[in-house]
């Protein structure tokens, strides 16, 4: 038996996650500075939600088949591609706001490719994870690409809101300085091209995909749709999650709107949103504890609950600085539930269907949130920010209330039958811990 390496040294991994890492620093940097020149440029906050919203309804359009097409093509090639076109789709933008010429159909057309290089990306990094690192290793993993993420939600806002300062052009400039260098990283990361257990109908030994015919995508899609509906448990989380996504992706241009009417500016408010970095990367410090006093659909309520109540107490009359404190305890929790479910996903997923059920479990959470951005930027513009914000917090807190009525989310613990059952397990030991 073979030692295993420990996950600090597991080079592969350590060089997709520096990837990763600055590749989501880049975008950190311009969700702030993208609603802030769209506000600069057109006054209207509706309009600052409408170019969000086209970049996840692009995101979620694709998704499907770009998950179905991750589990056939060359894994490697397909995410150094999707990265470097990120990255030219980001120095088009910095080339229209250096040369004043930027409109809002710009902003709007360069969001969607943006998009729909994410939908290859991301699928990629969740096979690729499972690829290269050994399986008692994953929640270690994760929480690593959870403490990441939230890493760059904590140096990025204020780093954007800084540079846009500079300039209108530079945060873009930088993001796509990072996406170049994400591209590299990407490179040298070897990612395996292939699942090690696909059959040589779907790929050949030369690394060159094979086509499939116009039914097999719409079947391996039913396939992972159906695998989904039978576990009783995830497909309840998978529904609360849609309404968080779509109430939670509601509240960035209220809260933007909010600093303003206080008299903060580009700089104040990046400095605020680092509050959901500053939860989010202690948070993903405590998953593992976290995650093991509670099962994913106890911990689900939890999140709810919280984020729900710290939104409306960022409308507290305190200054323009407040808001910051009830972000931190927004994404505190939120953390560990991101790290037990991916844990989950990746253990009880067969390999060469971790493409599609990613894209179709990221579908499912994700297929109201195109709304959320437009319903936030539609509240801001009719009742101001702090309305807008009172008002997405107590229907969060309401979702809570409604999902803790269903007895398979309350019992849910991310365990599966021992011999690949559909079903989830009721009573089965809180939380899915490394092996």
């Amino acid at each position: 038996m073979t030692d295993v390496v420990p996950l600090r040294r597991n080079v592969r991994f350590q060089l997709l996650w520096i990837g990763s890492a600055v590749s989501e620093l880049g975008s950190e940097l311009t969700r702030l500075a993208m609603p802030l020149l769209v506000l600069a440029l057109t006054g209207s906050p509706g309009l600052a939600g409408v170019v969000a919203g086209a970049r996840t309804v692009a995101f979620l359009l694709v998704q499907m088949p770009a998950g179905v097409w991750v589990d056939q093509w060359d894994r490697r090639r397909t995410l150094i591609s999707a990265q470097g076109l990120q990255a030219v789709v980001s120095a088009l933008l910095a080339a229209l706001v250096l040369s004043d010429q930027v409109q809002i159909w710009h902003f709007v057309t360069l969001a969607v490719l943006d998009a729909l290089c994410a939908a290859f990306i991301e699928p990629v990094l969740g096979t690729a994870i499972r690829g290269i690192v050994p399986t008692n290793q994953l929640h270690s993993a994760y929480a690593q690409e959870e403490s990441r993420t939230h890493a760059a939600g904590l140096v990025g806002p204020p780093l954007g809101g800084l540079l846009y300062s500079l300039g209108r052009a530079v945060p873009f400039v930088v993001d796509t300085i990072t996406f170049l260098a994400a591209t590299i990283f990407y490179a040298l990361a070897k990612v395996p091209r292939r699942p090690a257990n696909q059959s040589q109908t779907s790929a050949r030994e030369d690394g060159e995909e094979q086509h499939p015919i116009r039914g097999g995508m719409r079947r391996k899609a039913v396939e992972a749709v159906t695998w989904l509906w039978r576990q009783r448990g995830l497909r309840e989380v998978t529904a609360a999650v849609m309404v968080l996504n779509l109430l939670g992706g509601a509240f960035l241009i209220p809260l933007i709107v909010l600093v303003g009417e206080r008299g903060g500016g580009a700089l104040t408010t990046g400095t605020v949103l680092a509050g959901l970095g500053i939860g989010g990367l202690a948070g993903a410090l405590l998953s593992g504890r976290i995650g093991k006093l509670l099962p994913p659909g106890r911990l689900l309520l939890v999140v709810l609950t919280v984020f729900g109540a710290a939104l409306a107490a960022t409308a507290l009359p305190w200054g323009a600085w407040w808001p910051m404190v009830p972000l931190v305890f927004i994404t505190l929790s939120t953390p560990s539930l991101n790290v037990v479910l991916n844990v989950v996903i990746a253990r009880m997923v067969p390999e060469e269907m971790l493409g599609r059920m990613g894209a179709v479990l990221s579908m499912c959470s994700m297929a109201l949130k195109p709304f959320g951005p437009v319903l936030g930027g539609a509240l801001a513009a009719a009742l101001g920010g702090a309305t807008a914000l009172v008002i997405l917090g107590g229907l969060i807190v309401m979702t809570a209330a409604l999902a803790a009525l269903s007895r398979e989310l309350r019992s849910f613990t991310g365990e599966i039958a021992p011999a690949g059952g559909d079903a989830v397990q009721p009573g089965a030991n809180p939380g899915p811990a490394p092996e």
